[in-house]
């Protein structure tokens, strides 16, 4: 079956629960590309970029942009004929007419206006995850990708996995039951996400910014400030004027099951629990630990749904089945509660995913198989999008979505106070998703659209 008539046929779970927008639909209206090969430019060439040009090195990658050299130096050498540029926005004006497509895989903060370049110029975009900085960032991007009706897909590798197919298979046939709580988390690079130790040095020390990186650019809508070692080459990620902590990096990735096999959309209600973390004092760091509670409404025959995030000193709870078998539970997963049982799955796509105990996943046996398997990985799931003119797996329209849950517990982050034994316990912020605002916090309301600097523009 191709991809377009399983998406038509199949937008309807067994349970009715909407799985494909009709948005996303549309986007297949897009235009076909006219070469065998796409032709794609890149903004952000090491780390994630460096291996998403991996995975895309069968195509033409006609262009390199990255403000640091150094960070590009892999890249350069492994594409020679790429031009290459420090400014998207000189590659955009310089390369227009000889573009298909774009990588983007800057740190986050920067995600938005690179992204936006491309579109406006009609060239389709993978993206990695999240999405974007901020809600209003998201929210903009996926209307402009619906509007330009170009093909995208969000890095959340997993959901092309077969496992994540499976465990939709599994809450679909009613392994479990109904589904009413979601424990997901990442125990994961605790050093990176928590930089608070950092705080004296940066306040304190002066660093000469090294040759190749054009540090200005690097700040991009970022407000502006002087460099430090501490920032790069990874642990911009444990700031949050550039990146988005442990639940921006990797919501996108362990709640991607649940959100699919429940259609979950979007939480009216987050409250955010923190260790080590005053929000005046550490405001631009991100906590030794949190734990983030989601509440979504029920939708169709589902009913309401809760989802606790786990990271840092938190962790996922050890269920009593495991307890059973002497077994721990999982670091990086979820573990998914029904009125008729429990599944535990790893992060990048349910892997590992088993009805606990096991004895319980012999007994239930393999589901029927309702979901059409990604051959050759995310990348080339875009791919293929983009060459046959069909909307990709986890379009800007979901992974936007499954982003601006991450970006909703960033700001319940921030917005915690009075300090016990067990840290700080935040107010229970109020989200209206279509009037894009808490309608209990003003605070709040302030972090969802942040300013950008001057000379920046979305």
């Amino acid at each position: 079956m191709k991809r377009r008539s399983f998406l038509l046929k199949s937008a309807t779970t067994a349970f009715g629960f909407q799985v494909v927008s009709s948005h996303v639909l549309r986007a297949a209206q897009g235009q076909n590309t006219p070469n065998n090969k796409i032709r794609i430019a890149a903004i952000g060439c090491g780390g994630r970029g460096g291996a998403n040009l991996g995975a895309m090195a069968g195509e033409d990658i006609v262009a390199l942009c990255d403000v640091d050299d150094r960070n590009a130096a892999h890249s350069f050498k492994k594409f020679p004929k790429a031009k290459r540029f420090k400014d998207f926005r000189k590659m955009y004006d310089a390369m227009e007419g000889q573009i298909d497509a774009v990588l983007v895989a800057t740190p986050d903060h920067t995600h938005a206006v690179a992204i936006m370049g491309a579109i406006g110029r009609g060239k389709h975009v993978y993206s990695e995850k999240p999405l974007a900085h901020s809600v209003a960032e998201v929210r903009t991007l996926r209307k402009a990708a619906l509007d330009k009706k170009v093909i995208t897909q969000v890095g959340n590798q997993g959901h092309s996995s077969d496992h994540i197919r499976f465990f939709c298979e599994l809450v679909w046939a009613g392994a479990i039951g109904k589904v009413s709580e979601v424990h997901a988390g990442c125990d994961a690079f605790k050093n990176v996400y928590c930089q608070i130790g950092k705080q004296h040095a940066l306040q304190t020390e002066e660093h000469e910014v090294p040759k190749g990186l054009d540090w200005d650019l690097w700040l991009g809508p970022a407000a502006e400030r002087a460099y430090h070692p501490a920032y790069l080459p990874f642990n911009w990620r444990g700031y949050s004027a550039f990146g988005s902590g442990c639940i921006g990096d990797w919501i996108c990735h362990v709640l991607d099951p649940s959100y699919w096999a429940l259609d979950l959309g979007l939480p009216t209600a987050i409250t955010a629990d923190t260790k080590g973390y005053d929000p005046i004092k550490h405001k631009e760091f991100y906590p030794k630990g949190t734990k983030i509670t989601f509440e979504f409404p029920a939708k169709g025959e589902r009913g309401p749904v809760k989802v606790v995030w786990y990271d840092g000193d938190y962790s996922i709870p050890r269920p009593d089945e495991l307890k059973v078998e002497n077994r721990k539970v999982v670091g990086t997963g979820a573990v998914v509660i029904g009125n008729k049982g429990k599944i535990m799955h790893g992060s990048h796509g349910a892997g590992g995913c088993r009805i606990i105990p096991e004895a319980k996943m012999k007994e239930f046996g393999r589901p029927d198989q309702k979901i059409p398997r990604v051959r050759g990985g995310h990348q080339k799931d875009w791919l293929e999008a983009v060459r046959n003119n069909q909307p990709a797996g986890s379009p800007f329209e979901y992974g936007g979505a499954l982003s601006e849950i991450g970006l909703l517990g960033m700001i319940a982050i921030q917005r915690t106070w009075g300090e016990d034994s067990a840290g700080r316990t935040g107010i229970r912020l109020e989200w209206d998703a279509k009037a894009m605002r808490f309608t209990n916090d003003e605070e709040a309301n302030k972090l969802v659209n942040p300013p950008y600097r001057a000379g920046w523009k979305l």
